[in-house]
């Protein structure tokens, strides 16, 4: 099952946001992720091994909020369906990308490319989040 990803629009909900608006959040993280993994993997049995995992995220403006309390919704959204608990995650790495950044990725992934796409190609401009978790732990090795 892994590496995992996907993408969804919209702005990510704070740590702090509202209960109701986090729930909807956390809701529609789950669906975008469920959707995609009855897309790729035709079985699933969901273990507990340690996961890493990676969250991007396209504003249409620079950020208003901490880019750090957008991590919690999105893994308690992927309990169940990615892994049975976000205890397993041993790391998370996370960044944004603003529009007047500059950036690009050299060699991005369908899923990225397909974000990076929503981002840059539409008309009316819309934030993305893209999210990657992967049971490689090679970053354990620290030289």
């Amino acid at each position: 099952m892994f590496p995992f990803e996907f993408h969804l629009e919209g702005t990510p909900v704070s740590l702090q946001g509202r209960g109701s608006s986090k729930e909807r959040w956390k809701g529609e993280v789950a669906a975008a992720a469920a959707t995609r993994r009855d897309e790729v993997v035709e079985w699933a049995y969901l273990e507990p091994e340690p996961l890493a995992l990676t969250i991007y995220y396209f504003p249409i403006a620079p950020m208003g909020g901490d880019v750090d309390n957008i991590i919690k919704p999105i893994l308690d959204a992927l309990i169940g369906i990615i892994y049975l608990d976000d205890k397993s995650i041993e790391r998370v790495c996370v960044q944004k990308f603003e529009p007047a950044g500059g950036w690009q990725f050299l060699d991005p992934s369908e899923q990225l490319t397909a974000a990076l796409d929503i981002v840059t190609a539409s008309e009316v401009p819309t934030p993305v989040v893209y999210v990657h978790v992967t049971n490689d732990l090679s970053w354990r090795s620290i030289q």
